[in-house]
């Protein structure tokens, strides 16, 4: 299982949205030492498969896989059962598959985790993507509900059918932690916030961002952090600024 972070550093987890494994190597090496995880998604893997995580693996880095599995219970139990059989250990599927499929994934990832003798796979429970806002939902998906309801609803269904945690924004962060209380297990459940941007970055094709400061405030654990990073003219520095936001933010919650 994945540990809640202890300190700045370990809450940020650098999203690796580039097209080959030359720029993905460079930038993981630039920058193992200043973040705790490296997220793996879509780009990486259609190209590259398996190789992108044995890279991580061998330059000795943590990687978040973002997989978003959505399909039939059957197929995205496949598929997460391949993933823990190839030793990743933290990746997330799409709350919306529903409760069959969910709770069959927990099932069986954890299953599959037995029978190798390693530890629990940490599996979250993407909410709503990020680019998604109120207009797209109800129009779209004819949702009725606002989004922070729709997303603390969907937080239950994750949190009753295993889901270490989910994917959700600051502000649904803040409703998940109010509504789930102070209980132990409510205490475990990690909160992930996808489209976090430092207050001198731009939002780029996201909807609804948050700052490094609006997630540590509102009780997410981890963050999503990638372009403000890896364009920035001096990555480090990048990384370094958005370590003392959150730091400051962590000195405010404990006041």
């Amino acid at each position: 299982m994945i540990k809640k972070p202890k300190n700045a550093r370990e809450r940020i987890i650098l999203a690796l949205d580039v097209d080959n494994l030359h720029e993905a190597k460079e930038l993981v090496k630039e920058l193992k030492d200043y973040v705790g995880y490296f997220k793996i998604g879509l780009p990486l893997i259609v190209n590259y498969g398996f190789e992108s995580f044995r890279l991580l693996e061998e330059l000795g880095a943590k990687c978040y896989y973002d997989c978003k599995f959505h399909d039939i219970p059957n197929t995205v139990q496949k598929a997460c059962i391949s993933l823990v059989k190839n030793n990743i250990n933290f990746f997330n599927v799409h709350i919306q598959g529903g409760s069959k499929m969910v709770s069959s994934v927990v099932k069986a990832s954890r299953a599959a985790a037995k029978s190798m003798g390693a530890e629990n796979p940490t599996i979250l429970g993407v909410t709503l993507l990020s680019s998604f806002g109120q207009r797209t939902l109800t129009t779209e998906l004819c949702v009725e509900k606002n989004i922070e309801d729709y997303v603390l609803q969907l937080a239950n269904v994750a949190r009753d059918n295993g889901l270490d945690g989910v994917v959700a924004s600051a502000e649904e962060a803040k409703k998940i932690r109010e509504c789930f209380g102070k209980e132990k297990d409510a205490q475990d459940f990690i909160i992930l916030c996808p489209a976090t941007r430092p207050t001198w970055a731009s939002v780029n094709d996201q909807v609804r961002v948050d700052t490094p400061r609006d997630a540590v405030l509102a009780g997410a654990d981890f963050m999503v952090i990638g372009r403000p990073v890896t364009n920035a003219h001096d990555r480090i520095e990048a990384v370094e600024l958005i370590i003392d936001e959150i730091e400051s933010a962590e000195n405010c919650a404990s006041v």
